[in-house]
């Protein structure tokens, strides 16, 4: 009968346990020496190799050949362990045998000497499994078993075992197998079985194996079962039900461009290739993860598991996206597979994550907020949106004006030189400068938003903007959000723009206390017109301030009646 490549290549010695170099040392030190311990507890996640080592640890204490070459696997003890045959090794699964009564029937069974080894060993599996009476009923003996007798308890989820249990044993704690080991341990059972396998088909099963040998080896044994002489990345991929690294860089692409429709279309056609959508979401986030990687790893070539092609094209992908495009995704994708665990309609829930990540504006996280000021602020760097904002912030001409523009000289829309927009000066004939006219000398003054020699220079990334027209269009749409915004226009004025912050200068102290109180719905308007987040900084009028503090008491009252028509009496 044919046998399961994970129970056909069971590790039968130390030598041949993969990943778990930590605790090969300890036991062989401890059979060399004749200091083993009387109970052990095996804990790790599943296909780590437990019940392995524990029956090399059976084999190495009965063992008929040198200590230092112990277990040796040839002699008759170590065979009749590995055949399952040995009378002194007693396996149990404390999934079924969970009760006080089946403790009880182990503790009288301890008293009886080992038959034809030198000492009985009882390997108790999932021992997380037992009850609370049988924990209890099983303490003493753990404790002091007589000297024949060895205690070696597997369990998957050690937070369950009570600390009186943890307190009796020698915790070993078995890691996940690294990828690259288990490509090598994978390498050469294919080789024995006369199966060629490529290195990225074997590093596709390690990748989904999750750092479990049996998990990998199942895998592998599937690919084997189809009767092929020779696996490829993609046969790996049709078992697994995941796409290729091509549909993902493809989706991202995609995703960054908006383009909703095309991204549902290609899950569309992922899915009616047979593909999984749990699996699909999987793989994806482990996309975003090396696109990650390769935005602070140099050289990635021996993190990423692929071809060179492969990485390459991640590399570019990498370059074009944003940090907070990428965490945004991982987040919207990991949620969407908890989800889609439980769910009777995991593809939706796909769908709907595609939605999401190429439609910004339906998501209101703060991960969502985040990436869209950065495409924003990506988007201003490269000048994409500077022309339009310039235009928007642009005052509409009067009909007065453009009756008399004969004169003036049109500005260039495209044009980020402030003297490109000034009107033009006047012929010499006239004799006459234009009271409108600016002279704009070249300075350094041009490659800021506008000139105000109190700010600091900003970068030149921000748009030209004339800040009379931009306060009266933020007030424009603050009056439809909140209409008592209309009591600070006149009270206020937008004094400069730098790359870090807006300046308002208010004309009296309870002006600015208004826009104080509304400083976070001003920065919000800012940022929907600038394009950019910034920070506001509010002053009072020197003049208005000034004046204002020499006033006495009664020049106050005296302007309080005159406002309000009532009389008003100073108490000294």
């Amino acid at each position: 009968m044919y046998q399961a490549l994970y129970r056909n290549f069971r590790p039968e010695t130390f030598d041949a346990l993969v990943g778990q170099g930590h605790i090969v040392k300890i036991l062989q030190n401890q059979i060399r020496t004749g200091q083993t311990g009387h109970a052990y507890l095996f804990c790790g996640t599943r296909g780590t190799g437990k019940t392995s080592t524990a029956r090399i640890l059976a084999k190495g204490v009965n063992c008929l050949a040198d200590p230092g070459h112990r277990p040796c696997g040839v002699c008759a003890n170590c065979v009749s362990i590995q055949k399952g045959i040995f009378m002194d090794v007693i396996e149990i699964d404390a999934a079924s045998n969970n009760g006080v009564d089946n403790v009880r029937e182990l503790r009288e069974s301890v008293k009886y000497p080992p038959a034809s080894g030198r000492c009985k060993v009882y390997i108790i599996d999932e021992v997380h499994m037992l009850s609370s009476g049988a924990f209890n009923a099983l303490l003493k003996t753990l404790e002091e078993p007589p000297s024949h007798v060895m205690f070696v308890l597997a369990t998957t989820e050690v937070q369950k075992l009570p600390a009186t249990i943890l307190s009796r044993c020698l915790r070993l704690d078995f890691r996940r197998i690294p990828e690259k080991e288990m490509i090598l341990s994978m390498k050469r059972i294919c080789d024995e079985i006369g199966v060629e396998a490529e290195e990225s088909a074997l590093a596709l099963i390690a990748a989904n194996s999750d750092g479990s040998v049996r998990d990998g080896l199942s895998i592998l044994d599937q690919c084997t079962s189809s009767g092929t002489k020779k696996i490829g990345r993609s046969d790996v991929a049709d078992i697994l039900g995941t796409a290729g690294e091509e549909a993902f860089i493809e989706m991202t692409e995609m995703i960054l461009r908006s383009e909703t429709a095309a991204a549902l279309t290609l899950t569309d056609r992922i899915m009616a290739d047979g593909k999984d959508p749990k699996q699909f979401l999987r793989d994806w986030i482990y996309h975003l993860r090396n696109l990650m990687m390769t935005k602070y790893v140099k050289n990635p070539e021996g993190i990423l598991n692929m071809s060179m092609e492969n990485i390459e094209r991640i590399k570019a992908q990498g370059d074009e996206t944003s940090i907070e495009f990428i965490n945004n995704a991982i987040m919207e994708l990991s949620r969407t597979a908890a989800e889609a665990k439980w769910s009777t309609q995991p593809r939706t829930l796909l769908e709907l994550a595609i939605v999401r990540l190429s439609s910004p504006a339906m998501d209101q996280s703060s991960d969502a907020f985040g990436a869209r000021i950065a495409a924003l602020e990506k988007a201003v760097a490269r000048g994409v949106l500077s022309g339009a904002v310039a235009a928007s912030a642009r005052p509409e001409k009067s009909p007065k004006a453009q009756a008399g523009a004969t004169n003036e000289r049109p500005a260039d829309p495209n044009s980020r030189d402030i003297a490109a927009a000034a009107p033009k000066e006047p012929a010499a004939a006239s004799g006459k400068e234009e009271p409108s006219a600016v002279k704009t000398e070249p300075s350094a003054a041009q490659n800021v938003p506008f000139a105000d020699p109190h700010l600091a220079e900003p970068t030149p990334e921000m748009p030209h903007i004339d800040p009379a027209s931009l306060w009266h269009n933020i007030f424009e749409d603050a009056e439809a959000e909140k209409g008592s915004f209309n009591l600070m226009r006149a009270g206020t004025r937008l004094k400069g723009i730098d790359h870090k912050h807006f300046y308002v200068e208010a004309t009296s102290g309870l002006a600015a206390e208004f826009v104080e109180r509304n400083r976070k719905a001003l920065e919000k308007l800012v940022e929907k017109h600038l394009g950019k987040m910034l920070r506001m900084e509010c002053s009072v009028l020197e003049e208005k301030k000034k004046h204002e503090e020499e006033k006495s008491i009664e020049e106050i009252a005296e302007e309080a009646q005159k406002r309000l028509g009532i009389a008003i009496d100073i108490i000294e």
